[in-house]
């Protein structure tokens, strides 16, 4: 398998734990989407979407970040991400999806270069932009998980795909300078998986592509 991925991108960061959760080895690809690399046309014609990640397995060539964890599970059952169990498997897709459609979208790299480059913001109202973004959206995970939550995970003692999803979320939001203390439950998640093995592999700082934030 092949993963194109960008090492401070939330979607790409969810398939390499994934990836790291299943054992699965892969050759890693580095997509710089802050020069518009996921631009190019030979890239965009192994993925329509333009985007980041893509997995390469064989003749299948697979965007979309849920899309590839999904195939990932159909693929390599044996460490399932998303349960067989209707309602347990209806709980982590709507967390995970609460994530990836609700708080994500409106704070992506291309959203916030929107704000910028053609609208014009300030840096200060683009940062209030994002934080009220994170605090509308984690206050709902919160909720989530504190109504059908339990164990060291978003659900349980074993690691789903909201976890895969919760967890680069959560690093981007402390990245962009986010207060996260009054989500207790769902920093406890984050903390307790930031001491495993697979999520440790998959971390920015992991990446053949890392580049440190400049210093100033």
């Amino acid at each position: 398998m092949e993963l194109y991925s960008f090492f401070n991108s939330s979607t790409s960061y969810r398939v390499r734990i994934a990836l790291a959760l299943k054992g699965l080895a892969y050759e890693y690809h580095g997509v710089n989407i802050r020069v518009l690399e996921h631009r190019a046309a030979d890239y965009v014609a192994k993925n329509p979407s333009a985007n980041v990640p893509l997995l390469v397995d064989g003749d299948v060539q697979l965007g979309q970040s849920i899309a590839i964890i999904d195939y990932l599970d159909a693929r390599h059952p044996a460490v399932r991400l998303i349960p067989q169990d209707p309602v347990q498997r209806a709980r982590v897709l709507e967390l995970s999806l609460a994530i990836a459609c609700d708080i994500h979208p409106v704070n992506n790299l291309r959203i916030l270069k929107y704000l910028t480059d053609v609208l014009k913001v300030t840096d200060e109202q683009k940062q209030a932009w994002y934080v009220h973004w994170i605090a509308d959206g984690f206050a709902a995970v919160e909720r989530l998980l504190q109504a059908h939550g339990s164990g060291p995970y978003c659900f349980g003692d074993a690691p789903t795909l909201a976890d895969c999803s919760l967890i680069p979320q959560v690093a981007n939001a402390q990245r962009m300078g986010c207060d996260t203390s009054a989500y207790p439950r769902l920093m406890a998640v984050y903390e307790h998986c930031q001491k495993q093995p697979a999520f440790q592999q998959a971390a920015p700082a992991k990446q053949p592509d890392f580049q440190p934030p400049p210093t100033r």
